[in-house]
């Protein structure tokens, strides 16, 4: 069931969200003080507490609370799965849910994050060619949207 986040899920949210990161983007961007000392379950939870945040956030939860997604306007800013549960079709639900309840037209994915690239074209989000840095990296990111 996909419902909206409440605080009681913050825990769950920062550990999805974290541990995703650190296997997703470790790679690309080989810094491990930010992957490990900065990025923290603590701080993230702290971050999410903030209830204009945590409004537009919504999770998977089956009794488990096993991916999010964090909505802008038409923007799909944050969609993450429980590593443990990956290849399982939640992000496809999520994915879709963002598409019917509130028409989600459109995602920034890191341009060498291809299986998240793949991952939205599946789901009718195209390249649209606009690329930009992302915020204090030497890494760019893309936009995807659908019509």
């Amino acid at each position: 069931m996909i419902r909206k986040a409440e605080p009681k899920d913050l825990s769950r949210i920062a550990e999805i969200l974290v541990f995703a990161k650190r296997i997703k983007y470790r790679s690309i961007f080989h810094n491990d003080e930010y992957s490990f000392n900065e990025l923290q379950v603590v701080k993230v939870a702290d971050e999410f507490k903030d209830p204009e945040l945590l409004d537009k956030v919504w999770v998977y939860d089956d009794g488990i609370v096993k991916g999010m997604i964090h909505l802008s306007g038409k923007e799909i800013v944050e969609l993450y799965v429980d590593y443990f549960f990956w290849k399982e079709g939640i992000g496809s639900k999520l994915v879709e849910f963002a598409k019917e309840k509130f028409d989600a037209k459109f995602v920034w994915a890191l341009e060498k994050n291809e299986d998240a690239i793949r991952f939205y074209e599946a789901h009718d989000f195209k390249l649209n060619g606009k690329r930009q840095f992302e915020e204090g990296t030497p890494e760019y990111i893309v936009m995807l949207e659908r019509d």
